[in-house]
């Protein structure tokens, strides 16, 4: 690692002590040392204003014609902040991607800021900053707007663009709360990741068209004066710019905490580099729901008929499954001239060049087509560059993107002169060659991956395939796939190193950011939600950190990458989601909260005593246990009854308890994305590499003299006597040791207290009647040991069934203990501030040099850093084997020992 500088390659000036570079590919702070930069995206809830969100249609068009709404409250309450944030950080994260719709900012109409919500804004940041969070912010859209069917831009863009937004659905779009039709609105019914398929729809392709290349292919669209081109951008740059404006003035956030700022979340090309106007587009890969090619689409934006292909998406990926007529029965897509009569908007004050006609189609405007006959005309009109002398096809990312980002970044760097401009181009499209003048020294490219497969099947299946291999052309579909969880896993992190060549060859050494990842929860038919098996699978959620833990350690290995996990939303419910568009990926939701889910829990139990759930029996609690039956194909309906919940009784006592159950309550997968990792690392850090199943981590380290702290540093900072140290965060809930958390008694006392509560008796030892044998169609899980018995309540705890995944040894390896231990219903009153004992972990390390001490939830590694060459350090940590006879190793100087 290059020595650290000590002045700013952007300013010039004197880097203070908070500074983060980026350099040799990573992030690195003043004193030298790496750092590794994960966390979540905070928030999905802020894609909507209060009182809204995808699948409520009432309000949705009013909301955007009037631009009165309101963002303050979202991600959360401000007098809630100080509870999620003291949760993420209990979690190991210390980084945060904080989500920012333009609507939030300029939704009332051009110009005219929500500095309420700014205010809040700078509020909430500054909590972020209390808490010890580093912040980018995310300028966020998808398919551009709430009206086109995401989120992002304010209503009055699309009417500026020449759109009415209300015809959307009847001419083929798709939009959540207005599926499958909006006079009989079912969004229970959206098609699992239809929405994206929105991109390749006649008002997204106009709309980001419109945006990035205004200039070539719609010089006719003037408005106040300007291209439309001109005309959003300046728009959107200018409001962002006034927050970084608020931002420095309101002092101790910029560097402090906000070091970065991305330019558009996931943008597109809309029909830039469009062939063929009768074909589909290149990168239309997905395709869900009746799909339009770019000709049907202009026809049907202006009323005419269609008879476009239908697809579903099966195991072999989409396949067109047949035809469908889409009428709009001469609803057009384009804004009636009633509404800027003189062409000034009435509603939002612009004025329009009489050359565009408000009513026409912009594109027939241009003569791409004539809708008297339905013919296109020119074809290929977005395939060649405008931009050449000879005729070459369209470089979207260096002809258009690049010069946006361009002027992204010298605007907000006015306002924030030391801020890391964030490179994302088009999904999966490698950054185009660029110039250090441009960049300052101060980058880091920030692509995105999700597992498509299990996105859209909604299951983590035994197969997947090397998506970015084959959309890059790299290898053929057919040598793609992969099978087996452990193949599936290798793959990822191949397809991710690819995004390190991408920055290498086309950037510099600069860090890379997975700013997306995740994992959707609702799958197998939201089985974890209880609603099939008879509710047995209620809060297990195994499969989705399976498919969790593959996406998120293929930052790992030696990829290293810094990212932000979508996502943390503090409204999610089990029965709308993430409320957008069906997505269903926080990693945490009230409705997993221990007490919401006993209740739950109570509710289905007593539905089955009621013979309201026939799916599901359950009969009064004993030891030996009930008997069970569950139908396997049978759904449970969601039930709406009013029931009192079974006060269920605490056996954790302890401060510690109540840190462990703080971070466990309302977590989905928590083993997978709670994980170890380097937080901070003297030298460079090579590989890393963490098994659940196991509860290990190993880490590789490259250290040379260049990586020895500079002068003083050590006396100002208390690291003198040992030097600095490598600083490597050890999950509580993957490597503490049960014993030292909870007074826990013998698991047959635990499950007669848990299994008396649930019945409502005060004694488990009344004799129950017996139980006749299933019908047809069920199958009968017989009669059952106490150790039986608790297995089966682990079946329906999420914090039991993550905890037995991370925690094979504990208790001596009796898994029946952690659940009589786990099962019980927790204190409500989390341990604010989280204050972790030195000694809670128990741990075996290995080190192959240098000595380590454990503060709380962080391990110090300190090893002495080469005067010459390069020295190369290892490090295993492994969840300590209590069970009688393991073998023990002691001795920090030995380089292994115990903890």
């Amino acid at each position: 690692m290059p020595a650290v500088p000590t002045t700013s390659p952007a300013t010039g000036d004197p880097v203070p002590p908070y500074y983060i570079h980026t350099t040799a590919g990573h992030f690195v702070d003043t004193s030298g040392r790496t750092l590794l930069l994960r966390g979540v995206n905070l928030s999905g809830d802020n894609k909507y204003p209060i009182g809204h969100n995808s699948y409520t249609l009432d309000g949705f068009w009013e909301s955007g014609e009037t631009g009165n709404v309101s963002f303050v409250g979202r991600p959360f309450p401000l007098e809630e902040a100080g509870v999620h944030l003291e949760r993420l950080r209990g979690w190991g994260m210390n980084f945060i991607r904080y989500v920012l719709c333009w609507e939030a900012l300029e939704h009332a109409g051009p110009k005219q800021y929500d500095e309420e919500f700014i205010d809040y804004t700078i509020a909430l940041l500054r909590k972020c900053k209390e808490f010890g969070f580093k912040v980018y912010i995310d300028p966020h859209q998808d398919v551009w707007s709430r009206w086109s069917g995401g989120s992002g831009a304010p209503f009055w863009t699309l009417h500026a663009c020449g759109l009415e937004p209300r015809n959307f659905t009847a001419t083929g779009g798709l939009i959540h709360n207005e599926y499958p039709d909006p006079k009989s609105p079912d969004p229970n019914k959206f098609p699992p990741m239809a929405w994206p398929t929105s991109y390749f729809r006649l008002p997204s392709m106009t709309l980001f068209t419109m945006f990035f290349g205004g200039r070539d292919f719609a010089p006719k669209c003037i408005i106040d004066g300007m291209n439309i081109q001109d005309y959003l951008q300046s728009h959107f740059i200018d409001a962002f710019t006034h927050l970084a404006d608020r931002l420095r003035e309101a002092g101790g956030l910029l560097d402090e905490c906000v070091i970065a700022w991305e330019s558009m979340n996931e943008p597109s090309e809309g029909f830039i580099t469009l062939d063929d106007l009768t074909n589909f587009h290149e990168e239309q890969q997905l395709k869900i729901e009746s799909c339009p090619t770019p000709a049907q689409a202009l026809r049907l934006g202006s009323g005419m008929a269609q008879t476009v292909d239908f697809w579903t998406f099966k195991s072999t990926g989409p396949t067109k499954t047949g035809t469908v007529l889409v009428d709009p029965k001469g609803a057009s897509v384009w804004l009636d001239q009633k509404h800027e009569p003189g062409s000034v908007s009435i509603k939002w004050g612009w004025q329009r060049d009489p050359g565009w006609k408000l009513g026409v189609c912009p594109w027939e405007q241009h003569g791409l087509w004539d809708k008297e006959s339905g013919t296109m005309k020119i074809l290929d009109y977005f395939k060649w560059s405008r931009n050449s002398e000879s005729k070459r096809k369209i470089d979207f990312v260096a002809e258009y993107w690049l010069p946006f980002w361009k002027s992204w970044s010298q605007s907000i760097r006015k306002a924030h002169p030391e801020a890391i401009v964030f490179i994302q181009p088009p999904l999966f499209k490698p950054p185009p060659n660029m110039s250090e003048s441009d960049m300052k020294g101060r980058v880091a490219y920030s692509p995105h991956f999700y597992d498509g497969l299990t996105m859209i099947t909604r299951h983590w299946n035994w197969f997947n395939s090397s998506t970015i291999h084959v959309l890059r052309k790299r290898i053929h579909i057919i040598q793609s796939f992969k099978v087996g969880d452990e193949s599936i896993k290798k793959n990822f992190q191949e397809q991710l190193a690819l995004f390190r060549e991408d920055v290498n060859e086309n950037v510099g050494a600069y860090p890379v950011v997975l700013g997306e990842t995740g994992t959707p929860f609702d799958v197998d038919s939201k089985r974890s939600y209880g609603m099939t098996h008879g509710g047995v699978y209620i809060g297990n959620h195994v499969q989705q950190q399976k498919a969790l833990d593959a996406s998120l350690g293929a930052t790992d290995g030696s990829n290293v990458y810094n990212y932000t996990i979508w996502a943390y939303n503090s409204t999610h419910s089990w029965e709308n989601g993430d409320g957008f568009n069906g997505e269903d990926l926080s990693i945490w939701s009230p409705d997993d909260h221990t007490y919401r889910r006993h209740v739950k829990f109570e509710r289905l139990a007593k539905a089955a005593a009621e013979g309201k759930l026939p799916s599901v029996s359950i009969g009064s609690a004993e030891v030996p246990p009930d008997e069970l039956e569950v139908d396997e194909t049978a759904p449970v309906p969601p039930d709406e009854m009013e029931v009192k919940p079974v006060p269920l009784p605490s056996l954790l006592k302890s401060r510690e308890a109540k840190n462990f159950e703080f971070l466990v309550d309302g977590a989905r997968a928590l083993g997978a994305f709670s994980r170890p990792y380097p937080i901070k690392t003297v030298g460079r850090p090579k590989h890393l590499s963490y098994n659940i199943l196991q509860a290990t981590f190993s880490m590789t380290v490259s250290v040379e003299p260049s990586d020895a702290p500079p002068e003083g540093l050590l006396e100002r900072t208390g690291f003198k006597e040992k030097g600095l140290p490598t600083e490597i965060y050890l999950p509580l809930t993957t490597f503490s040791s049960p014993p030292t958390l909870f007074p826990v008694p013998t698991a047959e006392e635990g499950a007669e207290e848990l299994l008396a509560s649930r019945s409502g008796r005060s004694t488990p030892n009344k004799s129950r009647p017996s139980t006749p044998s299933p019908p047809h169609g069920k199958k009968k899980i017989g009669s059952r040991t106490p150790k039986q018995n608790l297995k089966e309540l682990t079946k329906r705890s999420h914090s039991i069934q993550d905890a037995i995944s991370r925690m094979h040894f504990a208790f001596a390896g009796d898994k029946s203990k952690v659940a009589a231990g786990y099962a019980l219903h927790l204190s409500s009153d989390p341990p604010l501030p989280l204050q972790i004992p030195d000694d809670v972990l128990d741990i075996d390390v290995e080190v192959s040099g240098g000595s380590w001490e454990l503060r709380g939830q962080t391990l110090l590694w300190y090893y002495p850093v080469p005067n010459e060459g390069t020295k190369t350090y290892t490090i295993k940590i492994k969840k300590r084997d209590p069970r009688p006879g393991s073998p023990s190793k002691a001795g920090k100087d030995e380089g292994c020992a115990i903890m």
